[in-house]
This record gives structure tokens, C-alpha cells and sequence, in this order.
């Protein structure tokens, strides 16, 4: 009992320094946290007083998960930070805790703890003894206990507070949607342009940030009235006190951000420059060695830092909607040794200056598995270059030292026109069997070279949602209307797409594939519309065009898996990109192959 501080619970609402407290743990709850993942509750004593709104934040979850929290042991509470509810009620949030005492090494349940109910008792309205610390612990531990919240080693009056001081600063990692008032100091490492939208209910606009403070990290979204009063404000970089946004459960398809939570600024949310920014970290970065990309899924959201290689000049392409974006690749290098392509879009691929091999670190890019592995800096990533950050640091003098010498080996295919790429994975059709490709838990991939031999046109064409992310096929409603389930919802009109099943072969063997929109425009010359235009009012031209793209030959890249249908096994193989052949090219790699089987004669 000597161990515990004396009158933790009572004032643990307090703003105070983080002197480690030492408490009694009692009983744990695991309750539903909305997001997936579980939240833990805990119910915690001083010996005095028991009070059973403590929770875990979920960074300490494995504490619960591992059962190293077992009743009567005893905990030293490093940093917390407590939340008053609207009905006065406090919720303490343990951000970092530890076991200093085992259940086995106490003797049971330590005194006749009372439920604490707030205001039952106060302390003292006389001049504290200022030799004596009101969470001092009886048996003489070093250091005072005032450990909910703040920042290390600073007394309460050195706090950072709100300008006017209407509500404390908190942090990140404390925020939940039960809280009322609250600030949070942090640094924007992320912000969006503003995004416009039209439909039946009307028009608006949204732009999105991310920040960071010491503790973690959130994305914040500002609707129409919020975009006009803080977009401009908002810098990439600086630090802000931010009060009184809308908490709820984070949409993890727009964030990787490590939250549960996410904020919606509204008409009472307050954003105020702090010029105090020494100790706001810059950004939180878990990176991945690009070596280790190999093992990771598709479609991963993760962190990645190098040194750029290599880069090409900006192109511009058209989307689906016709809208014209700029996108620019580089090929990134770490100590393992690995490259990978990156691309980099929108005004990050207008603006970057691969000059001088800087260091490149990416927050948030998504891991593609096409050409092997490659990576994408999409709108919601972080791109940042020569990043004042330890790891820049140590991979600046790595590269000046040896790394430069290195070529370094690709995990991306190099995806030329027809014939050189020197990490093209090239094989023949008549390799798909006799190397098994697509037989092991992941498809293969690899490029090829030839010939169109047939195209079925029956069931080539198909009438898809018109919505433009959205590819789904509609029922005609026999009245006008188009209806698409995906969607939930019916359209007076469609967009044609394109799958063709083809047959192609080389001097070896066929392979029927299956291609879709893009490559199958590619085969055939013609455009999807106009295709379904020609089926509907001209048959025979309509047939011509079949007839025409026979014979033809191409690059194909392919994706093989062997993938099993009503007790059957077989390859499926589609078509992801079709190029037309680069003859000299190609020509030199035939050269370099008829070279090579002469010297082994």
C-alpha cells in the first residue's frame, strides 16, 4: 500500500507535470470501440479511492490483449490525460503505462478502496505546505506524481494554452468523440486542394489536411463554409491551435493515417498560428526498407524513404473523365540495395527536381503489383524531399559513401515499347507450361511478343454504369431507364465497354486471353462508343473492324493464375497493357539471344 500515490484519483483531473504515478489495478472491460478495433476500460484504485472510467488508448491494447494486466498488480502511470465529459464526468486516458508490480508479487487487494464520486471530498482550501506534494507518494519515492497530461518536465504554468486560454491543450491520440472542449496544437504535414462537387442536394466543396503532434497523428476535413474561413490560413508545415472539431470513426479507404478517429471541422471550430513550434515533431513515418516491399500486399498504404536515382520528364494524360494530369516516374534506392519506380502525379510531378540525387520520403504511398512492385504518390500521400529527419540524414552520407557505385536492382519491370527493357520479365507462350507460370499463390506476370490470330466478337460489348468510377453492368428497365446495382440507382443513359477474348500466338504456341477497355481499344483501333454505335446501325462495318485486327502483332504484358471453375483447372491469362513492337529494340534483343544460345553450342 506504501507504494501507491496518495490521492491520485482525486485529483487526477488536473493539469500537472508527468512524475510518474503509481496505482492499483483492479478490473478490466473490454468494450466495443466502432472502428474494429476494441477498447479497453479499466477500473483503477490509489487505495483510497477506486474509479472505474480509466481507458486504455489503443496503443496499449496488447497490455489487455497479452493479460499482462491481471487484478491487484500495481502500475506506474507515465502519461495520461483526462477528458470531462458533459455531465462532469471524467474519463482518463493512459497513453503510457507499465507493470512494476506483478498479482503474484502482491498480497491481494490493497485497502477498502470507495467508489470516488466527484466533489465527495476536496482538498484543503488552506496554503498547501509547499514541502509537501499532494501526490506524494508515503513511501519516499524519488519525484512528486502529477502525471495526467502535459508536456515532460514543464510545471503547470508552463503549459502551451490556447490563445485567451479557453480550453486546455490536449493530444492527438486523447481525442474521441465524447469530449466537449478541447485544443490541440500540432503541425499540418499534409493539405489537399479544394475539391468541388455537384449533385441532386447541391453544390459544395471540401478540402482535407493531416497533422501531427507528439503524440500521434489525425486527418481534418473543412466542408464549404470552413473551406472559405481556413483554407488560406492553412500552411503546409506550420503549427496550429485547432479547437472544437467533430470527431467520428475514421473512413479508413480515404486515411492510413494510425487514428481511429477523424476530425470535420464546423461553424464552432477555431484555428489559431502558434509561433511555439520547436517541439511539434515535423511528421510521423513508419518506413518500409524497399527490399521488404516484395512481401507486402497489394494495395498497401505505407511509408518509404530513398535516394531518386533516376527520373524522367513530365507527361500528360488524359483520365476517364478527359480531364489532362501530369505524372512523372523515378526510380527510389535505400541501403538494401533495391529500386522501385515511383510516380508522382498532379503538381508533385510538375514541380520535383530529381537534380542531384535528393532523398525522397513518401508518407502514405500505395503499393501496386504492376510491373513486380511499383509505388503511387497519390493526392492523400506526403511527399517530401531532402526531409530534415534522421533517416534523410543517414541516407545522404550512405549514398555519398558507397551507395552511388551501386546500380542497384529493380523491383519494377521496365516497361519499353517492344523489345530492350533490361528488368522485362520476356518469355515465350510456350513458357506458360513448361514454367508453370501462374501455379504458385500469387499470379505471374511477364511480357511477350505476338500475333493476333483470332478475335471473338460475340458478347464483345457490354452497356456499363455511366457514373465515372464505376464499371458495373446496368439492366435495361424496358422503359428508358438504365439501373445499376452497384450504384443503387437508374440513369437514362450508358457507356459501352469493351471485353474481348482473343487468341495470340508466336512461333511456339497460342494462348487465349482476355483483354479488357484499354487494351482492347488498342487491338481493335476503335474507341468502345463508337464501336457500340457501328454494332447497333452497321453490322457489316461493325464486322470489318474484327476482320482488320487480325494479323497484327504487339508487346502484350500479361498476368497468368491458374484459378479453378466447376472442378476445373485452368490458366486464365488477361492482358494488362498492349504496346506496339519496337523492331529495333526488339531486334537487339534477338541479337543478344542468338549470341548467347551460339556460345553455349
Amino acid at each position: 500500500r506504501n507504494m501507491l500515490t496518495k490521492g491520485a484519483i482525486e485529483v487526477g483531473g488536473d493539469d500537472v507535470d508527468r512524475t510518474p504515478v503509481f496505482i492499483f489495478f483492479q478490473n478490466i472491460r473490454k468494450i466495443d470501440g466502432g472502428s474494429g478495433q476494441a477498447r479497453f476500460r479499466l477500473m483503477m484504485s490509489d487505495g483510497q479511492h477506486s474509479m472505474s472510467s480509466f481507458m486504455l488508448s489503443t496503443q496499449l491494447n496488447p497490455m489487455a490483449e497479452d493479460n499482462r494486466l491481471a487484478p491487484n498488480c500495481i502500475c506506474q502511470l507515465k502519461r495520461s490525460v483526462t477528458n470531462i465529459l458533459k455531465d462532469g464526468r471524467r474519463v482518463v486516458v493512459i497513453l503510457d503505462m507499465e507493470v512494476v508490480k506483478s498479482a503474484d508479487e502482491v498480497a491481494g487487494k490493497i485497502g477498502e478502496p470507495q467508489p470516488y464520486v466527484e466533489g465527495q471530498s476536496k482538498p484543503p482550501q488552506s496554503a498547501p505546505n509547499p514541502s509537501v506534494h499532494p501526490l506524494q507518494p508515503q513511501n519516499g519515492i524519488d519525484g512528486p506524481s502529477r502525471a495526467f497530461g502535459g508536456k515532460k518536465g514543464m510545471p503547470p504554468s508552463a503549459m502551451p494554452s490556447t490563445p485567451g486560454g479557453s480550453s486546455k491543450v490536449v493530444p492527438i491520440a486523447s481525442l474521441n468523440p465524447y469530449q466537449s472542449k478541447w485544443t490541440i496544437r500540432a503541425r499540418v504535414t499534409n493539405k489537399s486542394g479544394i475539391r468541388t462537387w455537384s449533385n441532386s442536394r447541391g453544390d459544395g466543396k471540401l478540402f482535407s489536411m493531416e497533422i501531427v503532434d507528439e503524440s500521434g497523428e489525425i486527418r481534418v476535413t473543412a466542408f464549404t463554409q470552413e473551406v472559405d474561413k481556413f483554407y488560406s490560413i492553412i500552411e503546409t508545415g506550420k503549427v496550429f491551435y485547432i479547437s472544437k472539431g467533430s470527431l467520428k470513426i475514421a473512413n479508413k479507404q480515404y486515411s492510413s493515417l494510425k487514428n481511429d478517429y477523424e476530425m470535420t471541422l464546423n461553424g464552432e471550430s477555431t484555428i489559431i498560428p502558434c509561433e511555439d513550434t520547436q517541439d511539434v515533431p515535423m511528421v510521423q513515418c513508419n518506413f518500409v526498407s524497399i527490399a521488404d516491399l516484395q512481401a507486402r500486399e497489394k494495395d498497401t498504404i505505407l511509408d518509404v524513404i530513398g535516394v531518386c536515382k533516376s527520373v524522367s520528364d513530365v507527361t500528360r494524360l488524359n483520365t476517364k473523365n478527359n480531364r489532362e494530369v501530369s505524372k512523372r516516374t523515378l526510380n527510389l534506392m535505400d541501403q538494401s540495395g533495391k529500386l522501385v519506380e515511383v510516380t508522382l502525379w498532379g503538381e508533385e510531378a510538375e514541380t520535383f527536381d530529381g537534380s542531384g540525387q535528393p532523398i525522397l520520403a513518401i508518407k502514405g504511398a500505395k503499393l501496386s503489383d504492376y510491373g513486380g512492385r511499383s509505388l503511387s504518390a497519390s493526392f492523400s500521400s506526403t511527399v517530401m524531399v531532402n526531409p530534415d529527419i534522421p533517416e534523410a540524414y543517414k541516407l545522404r552520407g550512405w549514398y555519398d559513401k558507397e551507395g552511388h557505385s551501386m546500380a542497384g536492382q529493380s523491383l519494377t519491370e521496365a516497361r519499353t515499347g517492344g523489345g530492350g527493357g533490361g528488368n522485362t520479365n520476356w518469355k515465350t507462350l510456350a513458357d506458360i507450361k513448361t514454367e508453370h507460370l501462374g501455379h504458385g499463390d500469387k499470379a505471374d506476370y511477364f511480357s511477350c511478343i505476338a500475333t493476333i490470330v483470332y478475335i471473338r466478337k460475340e458478347n464483345c460489348l457490354y452497356q456499363a454504369c455511366p457514373s465515372q468510377d464505376c464499371n458495373k453492368k446496368v439492366v435495361d428497365q424496358q422503359n428508358g431507364m438504365f439501373r445499376c446495382e452497384k450504384c443503387d440507382k437508374e440513369f437514362p443513359n450508358f457507356k459501352y465497354r469493351l471485353i474481348l477474348s482473343a487468341n495470340i500466338a508466336d512461333y511456339g504456341d497460342n494462348q487465349w486471353v482476355t483483354c479488357f477497355q484499354e487494351s482492347a481499344e488498342a487491338i481493335l483501333g476503335q474507341n468502345a462508343a463508337y464501336l457500340g454505335q457501328l454494332k447497333d446501325s452497321n453490322e457489316a462495318a461493325f464486322e470489318e473492324i474484327f476482320q482488320q485486327a487480325n494479323f497484327h502483332t504487339f508487346v502484350f504484358r500479361n498476368r497468368v493464375k491458374l484459378e479453378t471453375y466447376n472442378d476445373e483447372s485452368r490458366i486464365k491469362a488477361t492482358v494488362m497493357e498492349v504496346k506496339p513492337v519496337d523492331h529495333k529494340e526488339y531486334s537487339k534483343r534477338l541479337i543478344i539471344n542468338i549470341r548467347k544460345m551460339a556460345s553455349t553450342q
